[in-house]
């Protein structure tokens, strides 16, 4: 089932192509180094160019918390081939999604996350695993919130607000998204469980935090009901996912326009 948002009649495509809007971001820290490239209306995208450091896998092999079956392959270095199918990876006509931190549920909920979204994306991080996925988790957020302001451009001529309800099973998860330039996050999660699989589940809060903080977003996330901290989770990141996608509608007949009273959006 696709999760579904309110979509008001009004927006629809002009008749002309627009371009698409797309980043590429590189973040290199001291701990971890990504590469994000992110189209938020899908497509075509360039592979990564090849990292300094490509040979080196000793970050993300040294990782011993991929105990679980959602990393099983996520210990591994990222393959030198990113047309390489693995756990967090697809490619259609509409979509090109490669993801690889290292951190395998983490890779789970940023694909599902760039899906349904409608984006398409490529993560590539190098991370201090040997330590714990804390610098990971919240360099790629980071990283992801800086592609995101960076692809959306000037914040005009679009819906600015989204929001979502998205079941998976019995968890049912509410995202309420405002492109407000004003940086704000609320999470409600309750995971029963310390982690899922290699990810520490107080990092999804962290991680979305950062993301709402680069972004400069206001995002407001709740699980509302659900038994399995999995479904909890994913459930939530969908939701999050449509709402991102209604926010970013760029609304015909208002190119140009600022939704907001105040006549500014600034990034």
């Amino acid at each position: 089932m696709t999760p579904s948002s309110s979509s008001p009649s009004s927006r629809c495509s002009p008749s002309f192509p627009r371009p698409r809007r797309t980043a590429y971001i590189a973040r290199n820290t001291a701990e971890t180094k990504i590469q994000v490239s992110l189209s938020l209306d899908g497509g075509p995208l360039d592979l990564l160019p090849a990292a300094d450091d490509d040979d080196d896998a000793s970050s993300i092999k040294n990782n011993k918390n991929n105990n679980n079956a959602d990393n099983a392959d996520a210990d591994q270095p990222p393959p030198r081939n990113q047309t390489t199918k693995t756990h967090a990876s697809q490619m259609t006509a509409s979509q090109q999604i490669w993801i690889w931190t290292g951190v395998g549920f983490l890779d789970h909920m940023l694909h599902a996350w760039a899906k349904h979204a409608g984006w398409s994306l490529r993560v590539r991080c190098k991370g201090d695993l040997i330590i714990d996925d804390h610098h990971t988790t919240e360099d790629t957020f980071l990283a992801l919130g800086a592609a995101f302001t960076t692809a959306l451009g000037p914040r005009a001529g679009i819906a600015r607000f989204g929001h979502a309800y998205a079941p998976l099973d019995e968890a049912l998860s509410r995202a309420v998204l405002d492109i407000s330039s004003r940086p704000f996050f609320v999470g409600h999660f309750a995971f029963a469980s310390p982690a899922m699989g290699a990810l520490n589940t107080q990092m999804v809060h962290h991680g979305l935090a950062s993301w709402a903080q680069a972004a400069g977003v206001t995002l407001h996330v709740d699980v509302l009901r659900g038994d399995n901290d999995h479904h909890r989770c994913e459930s939530a990141f969908k939701a999050l996912a449509v709402a991102c996608k209604g926010a970013c509608e760029r609304v015909a007949g208002r190119e140009g326009e600022v939704g907001s009273t105040k006549g500014v959006l600034e990034s």
